[in-house]
């Protein structure tokens, strides 16, 4: 068994507590479903937010789906011009006997655009 990285992005509509928790449950989910994990194969997860997220940690949302025991850190992401606005990005060490390349990475909504350059990643566009 080996550890790899699983990369996440949401973006989100407002910066609204249950549609942070929502959006980033989802990514969670979605990550996990993606590469067959469970909470126990992850070793930890740090979570980033753009400085216009202030509404809740997005690693709640995380604790709420049963990582209670999963070390997960919440940090702010770098303030660059032409960045995109609402973004919660997920850096998830977990244990797998996947190979690199075969990891999925999540970039849901509006992040979708955020890294068109993997060859496997699941992506959900907003309409």
């Amino acid at each position: 068994m080996g550890v790899r990285a699983v990369r996440g992005a949401t973006q989100l509509d407002t910066d609204e507590r249950d549609h942070m928790l929502e959006r980033v449950a989802e990514m969670v989910l979605d990550s996990m479903s993606a590469n067959g994990l469970e909470v126990d194969d992850f070793i930890s997860v740090i979570f980033t937010a753009t400085s216009d997220l202030v509404s809740e940690f997005p690693a709640y949302a995380a604790r709420r789906l049963g990582f209670g025991e999963v070390p997960l850190l919440c940090a702010r992401e770098l303030e660059i011009e032409r960045s995109m606005p609402r973004v919660v990005r997920m850096l998830a060490h977990v244990e797998t006997d996947l190979p690199r390349a075969d990891i999925t990475h999540v970039y849901l909504h509006g992040a979708a655009a955020l890294r068109s350059d993997l060859t496997r990643v699941r992506s959900s566009p907003d309409e």
